[in-house]
């Protein structure tokens, strides 16, 4: 099948330069994700698996941006007056070691990004039977992106074209999964958070605490999906963009990913400190409630209860425990 678009050495040396930038910004989402998971905290109280995710995700799109720089390097200088048919054929030929290595690393980063989300949802909804179909997408994701990588390397002798019919079902079949896991997972933890705010807020005209968060969840379920589905036409359209957006969407997982995180922590930042600010007013109207019982003391009060009854066999009044007799007035 021919292939439409920009050059493949074109978009190769496109795709590094983009890919740098969106890297250089994802190290510094990081670093900003590891200050608000730590800062003001003891070790203990830091949550080590989403510590170890975002560790991990830095981790393969660094070795993803190095392995970037290696094939353009080879393509443009090393083997360009040596590879037959020059760097374009060189970047065309997906039997290079470069480029099963880093389409293996972005098989990684999406089963890593779509496995956090099925987490995540079974967390908030606590139910096994939420998660079920998220699950079996996440399968689909890896058997169909660990299929396309293997007929990739198991071709040395034969060079595959990557719109060939026999690779084109099962990197369709990716896409398809993980923009469906994306989607799914993304809207489930939406409409949870989103239910659990209007049933505790429903009776205030204020907007719950954690909405932002909710909004933050659709925005990066938009951006990831958006490329998707990019990557996804350019694909099927046989267009050599989808490898400049490849490229691109590592990156993008990681940035997607930190963007939540951040959130999360200054939301529960803004929380904690909205408490400590309602506990101090508490403590300060208690102190002057004490402060103002110690200035004024108060002291024991007599009460006199007089008592006023009419005998009417004796006609006597009685006032308290005193007896008076009325006079008497003869006609």
């Amino acid at each position: 099948m021919a292939s439409r678009g920009i050059p493949q050495d074109t978009g190769a040396l496109m795709s590094a330069v983009l890919e740098g930038i969106l890297y250089g910004f994802s190290v510094l989402m990081f670093i900003g994700t590891i200050w608000a998971l730590a800062y003001k905290k003891r070790m203990q109280n830091v949550s080590r698996p989403i510590t170890v995710v975002a560790i991990l995700l830095l981790v393969v799109s660094t070795v993803h941006m190095v392995v970037t720089i290696i094939r353009v390097e080879d393509g443009l200088v090393k083997y360009r007056d040596t590879y037959p048919g020059g760097p374009a054929a060189y970047f065309a030929d997906l039997t290079q070691q470069t480029y099963v290595i880093k389409h293996a690393l972005y098989i990684l980063q999406t089963l890593l990004a779509d496995g956090v989300l099925t987490y995540r949802c079974y967390v908030v909804w606590q139910s096994v039977r939420v998660i079920i179909l998220p699950t079996l997408l996440w399968c689909s994701v890896a058997v169909t992106g660990i299929h396309a990588v293997y007929s990739v390397s198991q071709a040395s002798s034969n060079p595959l074209d990557v719109f060939a019919p026999d690779l084109t079902k099962w990197i369709t079949a990716f896409f398809a999964s993980t923009i469906t896991t994306n989607l799914l997972t993304s809207g489930l933890l939406a409409y949870r958070i989103w239910m659990i705010e209007r049933n505790v807020y429903k009776a205030r005209a204020t907007i719950g605490p954690m909405m932002p968060i909710v909004r933050m969840l659709v925005d990066a379920a938009v951006l990831y999906s958006v490329v998707l589905f990019s990557l996804l036409i350019c694909f099927v359209c046989s267009n050599n963009g989808e490898s400049v957006l490849t490229d691109l969407v590592v990156p993008i997982i990681s940035i997607t990913f930190y963007m939540v995180l951040i959130r999360i922590a200054i939301n529960r930042k803004n929380h904690d400190h909205l408490s400590t600010i309602s506990a101090l007013h508490r403590g300060t109207t208690e102190g002057r409630e004490q402060e103002n019982l110690q200035q004024y003391p108060m002291k024991p009060l007599q009460v006199h209860i007089s008592q006023f009854t009419q005998d009417d066999s004796t006609s006597a009044y009685r006032v308290g425990n005193e007896d008076r007799q009325p006079s008497r007035y003869k006609a």
